[in-house]
């Protein structure tokens, strides 16, 4: 088995998302090859082949260039799989590649299974199975399913010239706007989840986030409800946040919002549930009613 990894640069610079690549293919148990747009400047630690193309020939992303460069190292490798991070740029690739090769795609893969993948569905409410049908398969992997691996070594460089790449000129990226709480730089967070029961109760975990001279974050149900605004939102599609201590109030535990939080340094969670997958990552596991529990929590906080 092969698998072709798609390795992502960001303003001259190698995301840490290529070593969950890394960390996926090591589960998989599969022999590796990579492709990265980027610089020689800053290569993975990574000892095996590497198809680098120059990114400030070919752009850090141009679809029609980015496609014909890992149809090219395909070609070369003929991998089994051919794997991005679910990122702005992975989704934006992997069906242009899987149409190209008329191969199967699987979209947000969190784990691997005997002969398939499993996947999030119902806005991550519910997993699925599922087996590629073709004999080449085109994954992208969840940011944070898979702890990364470094490996270490240098790679061994196969050039890819990237020449006609299109009508297409990469230009920048444009930074999204500031957001009114940085929750990556708080020590304390104190996030809502759907099992506060509604708007009205936000207060109550704001309360208890203050007391601890921490932040209010919160999860996607809460904030797609219109609960709490955007700027709050820890996960995959909110901010990513580590603070020294994470306390998830009313959270199932959704593999985005773990993805959001897992390297918090210590995390309490308050649920009812006590087989919530939030357990899995939290050191303390409190199965309690939230709404009975964190008041009297703020209450011993503030005396």
């Amino acid at each position: 088995m092969k698998t072709l990894l798609i390795g992502e640069y960001r303003e001259g610079k190698l995301l840490d998302s290529t070593y969950e690549l890394l960390g996926f293919a090591g589960q998989l148990g599969s022999e590796t090859a990579m492709l990265i747009v980027g610089s020689e400047n800053q290569l993975p630690a990574y000892g095996g082949t590497l198809y680098l193309a120059d990114a400030a020939a070919c752009g850090e992303y141009n679809p029609d260039l980015h496609k014909k460069l890992i149809l090219e190292a395909v070609q070369q490798e003929n991998p089994d799989y051919i794997v991005f991070v679910h990122s702005s740029y992975g989704w934006d690739l992997a069906p242009r590649v899987a149409a190209s090769l008329k191969a199967a795609q699987i979209s947000e893969v969190i784990a691997i299974q005997d002969g398939g993948f499993e996947v999030g569905c119902c806005n991550a409410k519910m997993r699925r199975s599922v087996k590629p049908a073709t004999s080449k398969a085109v994954l992208t992997i969840q940011a944070g399913a898979f702890p990364p691996l470094q490996p270490g070594g240098s790679p061994t460089i196969r050039k890819l010239a990237g020449d006609g790449g299109g009508p297409l000129e990469f230009v920048g990226y444009e930074p999204a706007e500031k957001k009114d709480v940085d929750l990556g730089k708080a020590e304390i967070i104190v996030s809502a989840g759907r099992g506060i029961g509604k708007k009205d109760n936000v207060p109550v975990i704001q309360a208890l986030a203050k007391a601890l001279g921490g932040e209010m974050g919160a999860s996607r149900p809460v904030v797609d409800a219109g609960w709490v605004e955007h700027s709050h939102q820890v996960g995959t599609t909110g901010q990513t946040v580590s603070p020294k201590l994470y306390i998830a109030c009313g959270i199932s535990g959704a593999i985005q919002h773990l993805a959001g939080m897992k390297k918090s340094d210590f995390i309490i969670a308050i649920n009812k549930d006590k087989d919530a997958p939030i357990g899995e990552v939290a050191d303390v596991l409190v199965v309690a009613d939230v709404m009975q529990f964190v008041p009297a929590l703020t209450a011993k906080v503030a005396r």
